[in-house]
């Protein structure tokens, strides 16, 4: 009995392994290059109405420490920030996102990157379905991400919507 408990926890591990291995195989192009990272993080959150999302790659993209941090006013008018885990994104928004149907398009993008680290502001457009022509909404997302070598990993994602009193500065808008 003692030699099949331990069979089927050396299994089960394995098995384990073999998972997380398919997966990291799966989703390595997506977090290759800055480009296919920012690309992958504006496509998985982005779908029609009733489109599941595929939440396994969004957290694939996410260093384990990650936040994601939304801005702006309060009841009180008073500008704060919440910190949400990637999974806690995904417990909040994610049930939203299908039944309302959201798409987040960059328009622009400004990068400063010192050795491993980037920063980039990404200028994003909102609609409810991707035959919108107009968006409902605009913003700056500003994205720090670590290059570790192997891959890109999003460390934070730091942002706020575009309102009367906050216009989108011109300098992260696209030429005209």
């Amino acid at each position: 009995m003692k030699k099949l408990t331990i069979l089927s926890l050396v299994c089960s591990i394995f098995s384990m392994t073999l998972n997380a291995q398919t997966s990291n195989d799966m989703y390595h192009p997506k977090v290759a290059s800055l480009d296919s990272t920012l690309h992958a993080l504006y496509t998985v959150i982005s779908g029609e109405k009733g489109e599941a999302r595929n939440w396994d790659l969004f957290t694939y993209l996410f260093h384990p420490e990650a936040k994601l941090i939304p801005s702006g006013k309060n009841d009180a008018g008073v500008f704060e920030a919440r910190f949400i885990t990637p999974e806690g994104y995904i417990e909040r928004s994610g049930k939203w996102l299908v039944e309302n149907g959201f798409f987040e398009k960059e328009i622009h993008r400004v990068v400063q990157t010192f050795g491993n680290i980037t920063q980039v502001f990404s200028t994003y457009e909102s609609y409810r379905s991707e035959a919108d022509k107009t968006p409902f909404m605009r913003g700056i997302n500003s994205i720090q991400l670590l290059n570790d070598g192997e891959r890109w990993w999003i460390i934070n994602i730091y942002w706020t919507q575009e309102s009367e009193e906050n216009p989108i500065p011109t300098d992260y808008l696209p030429p005209n």
